[in-house]
């Protein structure tokens, strides 16, 4: 959940800030002193407005401010580092007719949280970023709200340019989300059934949504990879598996079938009476989840891998195939790989 304060400096701003309370429940709201009529829900500051501007800038991931576009601008200026790590700065003026997206439009959120209070307040939202202006895919966010992670040797802001300028643009996707554009597709970008298709096309930059390992060093380097979080890996082990095996085989596993470790949704295994600590360990460090089934739902799924062994020990003839299947609700692209003694492991790609 975001962090997220409001700084009202007027009395009309409060009146706003308790608005705004009402839309972000878990936002504070800060007020200089010399307002203060008594009101536990905000927070009366002392400090100059500069110095509470400051310690809000570095310890929020969304401020609102309920003044003018320029007072705002003069109090943020010393603090803006860059767009991956500057908050989310909103402007609002005295009468709520205006809803400012400032600062970090893409990546923190302001642009989302503008069209939000504009549409709850009835206010005019004013988004000036290039891609909202013209309609079009916004190249740094592409695939944020699936949690989507995004590589490129070129400079996304080239790309984005590319776009925004209405240069051609080759799509191609073969995992993740499927519903991540709700729009026509500009007319700049074309969509191509292979990778081969995309390198023979004359687009001037390569946008691709995969869950594959790309070496293709053309395609690398004129491409924005975005890795969709599609690979569910069943794991079968002991209670004393090592997290050290499982982290080794898995990367052997995925590099085996090209695959990429940032696609990775969630582990998948049989729900033991006792937790498996060094999955749960592995699986903090790569910060996924997993998901445990009961060995009567295992039983039940059809697997190209029975296993007698198996069944001896945990009543169900597969664990890992099974597990991958069930936690994707898709197909099994990689069948189970043995790591004996102790660790079999299966992957799947998540249905969309």
């Amino acid at each position: 959940m975001k962090k997220i304060s409001v700084i009202a400096i007027t009395k009309n701003g409060i009146n706003i800030s308790k608005k705004i309370l009402r839309i972000f429940r878990s936002c504070k709201i800060y007020v200089p002193r010399k307002f203060s009529n008594g009101d536990k829900q905000i927070i009366w500051y002392s400090k100059s407005t500069q110095d509470q501007i400051k310690e809000l800038f570095n310890t929020n991931d969304v401020v609102i401010c309920l003044f003018s576009l320029g007072a705002v601008i003069r109090l943020i200026t010393p603090y803006i580092k860059n767009k991956k790590t500057d908050p989310a700065i909103i402007s609002i003026d005295d009468k709520a007719k205006f809803v400012i997206s400032v600062l970090s439009g893409h990546i923190g959120g302001a642009n989302e949280i503008t069209n939000q209070l504009a549409n709850k307040l009835n206010s005019i939202p004013v988004i000036t970023t290039a891609s909202e202006v013209n309609n079009t895919i916004p190249i740094d966010i592409l695939g944020k709200e699936f949690n989507w992670f995004v590589e490129s040797r070129l400079s996304i802001t080239t790309v984005s340019a590319f776009m925004i300028n209405e240069e051609k643009i080759g799509l191609y996707q073969d995992a993740g989300e499927r519903n991540w554009w709700s729009r026509k597709l500009p007319k700049n970008v074309m969509c191509y059934p292979t990778i081969t298709a995309l390198k023979k096309s004359d687009s001037k930059a390569f946008m691709i949504i995969s869950d594959k390992i790309i070496k293709d060093e053309y395609i690398l380097d004129n491409s924005v990879i975005y890795r969709p979080r599609s690979l569910v890996i069943g794991i079968g082990l002991h209670q004393n598996t090592t997290k050290d095996t499982i982290n080794k085989n898995l990367k052997k596993c995925l590099k085996k079938f090209e695959l990429c470790e940032k696609s990775i949704a969630k582990f998948a295994t049989i729900n033991k009476p006792f937790n498996v600590k060094s999955l749960i360990h592995l699986s903090k460090e790569m910060k996924t989840q997993i998901e445990y089934f009961d060995r009567n739902e295992l039983a039940k799924i059809n697997v190209p891998n029975p296993s007698k062994a198996v069944n001896k020990f945990e009543k169900t003839y597969s664990v890992s195939e099974a597990s991958a299947i069930l936690s994707s609700h898709g197909e099994l692209i990689v069948e189970k790989q043995k790591f004996p003694p102790d660790l079999t492991l299966s992957i799947a790609r998540i249905k969309n």
